[in-house]
């Protein structure tokens, strides 16, 4: 079939006639064009999106960077990795969760990125590896650049912290799949470790110390409990919740804290005292720290030693969720938790704020196998097991 502008040049406005018949003999009159833009796509609202984003990204460059924002993929230079005996890589996904539906409706967009970022680059420094450069996805139903560029704002900043190069991202309107207000987002990371200096199972010993790291908040897990509790009580995110001085929605989108950049310092500085990490996520505090120890082991950690910030508890309380369901959802106030050699504790509580003694690594004897609190197996990990014990 010829197109029906082929003869009579390009069409002017929405409305314009073709003159011109199909195949059949119909004649194609008033036919108004169909754009990318009318199908629900703006590529200029994209380019002013990354002209409002393109200085906080170009911040978290550093001199391994080739090139700069715009190109079809990020280029970062690692020659330095012929001074590595054995260079690991490490590489991590993911996304937010249903964090970004609070965000959405708050209207609140510059947080987000923390999470990301949290969620990505605390992925790989629990093996003791350095992140290196970061790529971030962004769907969304309706691309408004303000919108886009706080989000990315975030990202950048939250690459900063923890010394982090962004060196590319995409963002995708889809629209007729998502709405026009809503969105999500992911992202990924390579980093690099001597293989001699990895963290992990393989370096823990029994009588090691756990060390506990705070967490700002809820982070980004558990995210589909929390809007199900605050649903079915028909609270307002923008209700004033004394608890927590601020907001309901406030709270709940307070960042994921990025541990990455003090802990490398840590790593640094106090070689051989860490022997493995546990970032505490999807799963909550038991089953992610079973992941990280050795077969025959069992982290023994206390309720004790710490206090459960008031968000867990409100929330909790409010939606009558058992505490065992709390503590498999949620961080419950314990961010990151450090295996550490026993003669090296001070050395590591000088170097974080707040941080406390959770609890230790003993040989796991079969006493709290029974314990419904008893955790091993997690994630698929044929590792040691994790308890919370009073």
């Amino acid at each position: 079939m010829t197109p029906p502008n082929s003869a009579t040049g390009p069409l002017h406005g929405p409305a314009a006639s073709t003159g011109q018949a199909d195949e059949d003999g119909h004649r194609l009159t008033d036919r108004p064009e169909t754009t990318y833009a009318s199908a629900g796509v703006d590529v200029e609202a994209g380019d002013r999106a990354v002209e409002l984003m393109k200085s906080a990204v170009a911040a978290t460059h550093n001199a391994n960077v080739v090139g700069g924002v715009g190109g079809f993929a990020g280029m970062f230079d690692v020659s330095f990795l012929k001074d590595y005996d054995r260079p690991l890589l490490a590489s991590s996904t993911d996304g937010v969760g249903t964090k970004v539906a609070i965000a959405q409706q708050m209207n609140i967009h510059d947080t987000i990125g923390w999470d990301l970022v949290g969620m990505v680059v605390d992925d790989i420094i629990v093996g003791g590896a350095k992140p290196m450069f970061m790529t971030d996805y962004i769907a969304c139903g309706k691309l408004v650049p303000e919108r886009i560029a706080d989000i990315v704002r975030g990202i950048a900043e939250a690459c900063r912290e923890a010394d982090v190069a962004l060196v590319g991202g995409e963002t995708a309107e889809h629209p007729g799949l998502l709405g026009e207000d809503e969105y999500d987002v992911a992202g990924a990371a390579t980093g690099v470790v001597e293989a001699a200096d990895m963290l992990g199972a393989q370096k823990v010993q029994t009588g090691d110390v756990l060390i506990g790291l705070p967490a700002s908040g809820l982070h980004s897990n558990g995210y589909s409990l929390v809007r199900r509790i605050i649903a079915d009580a028909d609270w307002d995110l923008h209700a004033r919740v004394d608890e927590f001085g601020r907001t309901l929605g406030e709270e709940l989108l307070v960042p994921t804290r990025v541990y990455t950049g003090q802990l490398l310092e840590l790593l640094e500085n106090q070689p051989g005292a860490v022997h493995a990490m546990s970032h505490v996520t999807g799963g909550g505090l038991s089953a992610n720290m079973a992941r990280v120890l050795p077969a025959g082991s069992i982290g023994i950690m206390r309720r004790s030693t710490w206090e459960v910030p008031p968000v867990f508890s409100v929330l909790g309380d409010l939606g009558g969720v058992p505490q065992a369901d709390r503590e498999r959802t949620w961080n419950m106030g314990v961010g990151m938790v450090l295996v550490v050699d026993a003669d090296r504790v001070d050395d590591v509580l000088g170097s974080f704020r707040g941080s406390w003694i959770l609890g230790e690594v003993a040989e796991d004897t079969g006493k709290h196998s029974s314990d419904s609190f008893y955790v091993t197996g997690a994630k698929g990990v044929d590792g040691g097991a994790a308890i919370l014990l009073d």
